[in-house]
This record gives structure tokens, sequence and C-alpha cells, in this order.
């Protein structure tokens, strides 16, 4: 039995706390919600005469475009995945007739196999998870989701993805801060904030202690990881690369960015 099959979290927490979540996220995600839905527009399209759709949404956390993906295609088969316990905690009780949700890390080894999909994927999905990824691990996922998706099959990647050269950079990121304050999206509880609130909630104790015996993470000090600052035309490039045949941003504001690959 491992460490999970002992928790007991309550709806009501998981609740509380995703909904924090999802409030202090918007600080990093210029029109989320907006996001969002030109993800779901996309997987919609891509699936079109599909019976059940299959999609992975990578880097899940505690089920926020799981959830929205299977309120709007019902059909569709959804898997979650993420290494983060406490996040998958609050996914799978929260969000648990969303997604089936799997505790890997993308890109170490045998991670596609923990998947235990069975048969081709419709669609990949990600959102603000594979900055995150160093450039090399990025470029063996990328090849490694190609493999996994069938014909006609999209990546869509919801991500900070940069302009490339400082003038162009700069204009779009300045553009997104303006969007931004008119949204008012800074005034939200930020990262360190909404981890630090979580060391006092006793039923994710274990769930917290578990996250930073894995990532190594001191007490008070949850990071979020290293940005691979890489471009949206070094993403292009990467998924070219891997053998995608259409690569194309079909969505940003700022930093802010939908990419879609189409196998």
């Amino acid at each position: 039995m491992g460490w999970c099959d002992q928790m007991g979290l309550s709806m009501a927490v998981a609740e509380w706390w995703v909904e924090r979540w999802e409030r202090q996220q918007r600080r990093y995600a210029i029109d989320r919600e907006e996001r969002f839905t030109v993800i779901g527009d996309v997987v919609e399209y891509v699936t079109l005469g599909q019976r059940r759709p299959l999609v992975v949404d990578l880097g899940c956390g505690p089920g926020s475009l799981a959830a929205r993906l299977a309120e709007r295609l019902p059909r569709a088969e959804v898997v979650g995945v993420d290494m983060d316990p406490l996040l998958l905690e609050l996914a799978r009780t929260h969000h648990a007739s969303a997604a089936r949700y799997v505790d890997a890390e993308i890109g170490a080894d045998g991670w596609t196999d923990a998947l235990a999909l069975g048969r081709p994927l419709d669609a990949a999905v990600s959102t603000t998870a594979l900055h995150y990824l160093p450039e090399p691990v990025l470029r063996r996922t990328y090849v490694q989701l190609a493999a996994l998706l069938r014909p006609g099959g999209a990546l869509v990647n919801g991500d900070h993805l940069p302009q490339s050269g400082v003038v162009a950079g700069a204009l779009a990121a300045h553009v997104g801060r303006r969007r931004a304050e008119r949204l008012r999206d800074g005034d939200h509880e930020d990262w360190e904030s909404w981890w630090a609130a979580v060391e006092a909630e006793p039923e994710l104790a274990e769930p917290l202690a578990e996250r930073r015996r894995r990532l190594s993470v001191p007490a008070g000090e949850e990071g979020g990881g290293a940005d691979n600052g890489l471009s949206v035309s070094d993403h292009a490039a990467l998924l070219r690369a891997a053998g995608f045949g259409h690569v194309v941003p079909v969505w940003q504001f700022g930093d802010s960015c939908v990419l879609v690959a189409i196998r």
C-alpha cells in the first residue's frame, strides 16, 4: 500500500484549496480562462468524428484543464499525468470523475508506459507545465508524444512562450503586462503564499511531505522549477524535428500562448 492509499482528504478541503489554486494561477497566465477555452476549441476540432477521443493532460496539477475538457467533451477519455503528489491528491478528490490520474514524471524513463494508454492518442494537452522541462528532456518528450499520437492528432500547449529577439520579446511582454493590469489578475494570491498557506492544512501534511521528499524542496521554499527560456519559434523547431508536420500558434497575448502541433 502506497502513501496515497492511506489518505483521507475530504471533498470540502480539496475544493477550498483547488479554488484558491485557480485564483492564484490567474497571476501567471494572462486570460487564463480564455486560454483554456481555446485549448478546448482545438481539441474539439482535431477529435471531430472520434467516438471516444483519448486525451492526455501533461502536468495536470489539480485537474484544472482536465475538468474543463471533461465538461466540454463528455465522451472523451482523459488521462492526467503529474509528478506532484499534493496536486494529484487534490485532483483525485475534487475532479475524480474528470480523468484517470497517473503519478509519473514527464520525460523520465518509462513515463509513457505508466500512462497505460492501450491505443493511439487523439490529443495531448498541457498548460503552464512544459516550460519547466530542460531542452534535452523537452526534445525527447516531443519525440515520444509524436509516437503516441495518431496521424492527425495534436499536441496543444498553453504556456509561457516568449517571442524571439529582444525587441519583439519586450513588446509582447509589455502588452501582456498591460492586459493583466486591466484584468486585475495580479491582485490574487501568489505561488509562494499559496504554498505557505498549505503548510497549515492538516489534511495535506502527508502529500506535502512526500512532495518535498521527491522534489528535494526544503520546507518554506516551494519553488516552481526553472524556466527553460525557449521561445515560440524554439518550440516550433523542436516539434518539427520530432515529426510534427504542422506547427502553429493559434492564440497569444503577451507571453501567454497556445501552440498547436499536428502529427
